[in-house]
């Protein structure tokens, strides 16, 4: 008897890992690899998170914590919300999550049945639709460009028949534009007055370079509100994350996770609670983030590439390459053999048009991201296609 493989597993890679596992390869057998192909922080956690961890390490049994995280923690999560936005969080509304990936899967499990509609932009992040297909939920994929600020606005979701949910992320990966105040404030309006459930990816507040960061929290209780501690906070490897639940899924979460995960890594809980005070620090990194921006924006545009997505928040360059090529990936296989700078298919966050795409992520050192565009810049002129 043939033993059969579940069709929910049969899910669309997470390119940016392919290549990011092509690069760990060529880089394992010697060549000098700019890693510039996932979203992650080229600088180590704050040194008081590091201290954190030590002490505990020496200190503390680190054993299980409650499913929703350690109460400490959800305080000064709820603490952040009142300094940062001016928003009154209550901390038994806080789920703290092994990552905000995690946070996703209780979110779309909590509030969606097999066969809802969950509406999504596309570009985007490539997991959400993912794992709502690995479900049984339907994504309804968004097309959003220049004329929409490459963000879902009620207009784009009138077109779309009855949905039962909507993604959005502000700032987004991979386009890294914005939703103002004003317009989280009519999306917010629109999903309630029809029964939408809104959930609002906010992992990459704190990295904006000309406005704040609105939440969804500002407009309602109803919205899942899902954030991290890998971004703007420099954790990506601690695998913690939070989210803010609406009361009639409060419950529902906590089983999940009970179930699911048991508890977020106790280590990374009691190791983040001094994360918060470390602002000066960590916006010295959206500083290098921007100037990592502006040298690429312009190395770029001198070697024709000169149409990106609006980069006003997030770590992350939408380039588009049509005017080379429409194969994405190629592209991205060409630049890491010949060049050793690995980037991502922009096929990853747009199954439509993103052939003619790439994202560039601008997490890294300056130096590195320095090198990256004198390599571009040395090979773009020259390379055919």
């Amino acid at each position: 008897m043939t033993l059969r493989a579940s069709r929910r597993g049969f899910v669309p890679p997470f390119i940016a890992m392919d290549f990011l596992r092509a690069a760990n390869e060529r880089e394992a057998a010697g060549a000098e690899i700019i890693h510039l192909e996932v979203g992650q922080p080229g600088s180590s956690a704050p040194e008081p998170v590091l201290d954190a961890a030590r002490r505990a390490l020496a200190n503390e049994p680190i054993g299980y914590t409650d499913a929703l995280g350690i109460a400490p923690l959800r305080q000064a999560i709820a603490t952040h919300y009142q300094a940062q936005y001016g928003v009154a969080v209550d901390p038994g509304e806080v789920a703290v999550t092994t990552g905000s990936s995690a946070g996703f899967l209780l979110a779309f499990l909590a509030a969606f049945e097999p066969g809802d509609r969950v509406g999504l932009a596309i570009p985007g992040y490539p997991a959400y639709r993912n794992i709502l297909s690995a479900l049984g939920i339907e994504p309804v994929h968004i097309a959003v460009g220049e004329n929409a600020h490459y963000q879902p606005t009620p207009e784009l979701l009138d077109d779309l028949g009855s949905l039962d949910g909507l993604i959005v992320a502000s700032p987004a990966n991979p386009t890294g534009t914005m939703i103002s105040a004003a317009e989280l404030a009519r999306l917010t309006a629109y999903c309630r007055n029809r029964g939408i459930r809104l959930v609002s990816d906010e992992i990459y507040h704190g990295i904006t370079y000309d406005a704040a960061a609105a939440t969804a929290r500002a407009y309602g209780r109803e919205a899942v509100i899902v954030n991290s501690f890998s971004k703007y906070y420099s954790m990506t490897g601690w695998r913690l994350g939070w989210m803010l639940v609406p009361p009639d899924l409060a419950r529902s979460v906590e089983c999940l996770a009970q179930n699911v995960y048991i508890s977020p890594p106790a280590l990374s809980q009691i190791a983040a609670l001094p994360v918060f005070g470390c602002r000066v620090e960590l916006d010295r990194h959206v500083t290098r983030y921007r100037t990592n921006r502006d040298l690429l924006i312009h190395t770029l545009a001198a070697s024709g590439l000169s149409r990106f997505a609006p980069a006003e928040g997030a770590f992350y360059l939408y380039v588009d390459i049509s005017s080379l090529t429409r194969d994405s990936e190629e592209f991205c296989r060409r630049l890491l053999a010949e060049t050793g700078v690995a980037v991502t298919p922009g096929l990853d966050f747009d199954p439509v048009e993103g052939g003619g795409w790439v994202r560039i992520s601008l997490a890294g050192s300056a130096e590195s991201v320095a090198e990256a565009a004198r390599r571009l810049r040395d090979w773009l002129p020259q390379a055919r296609w």
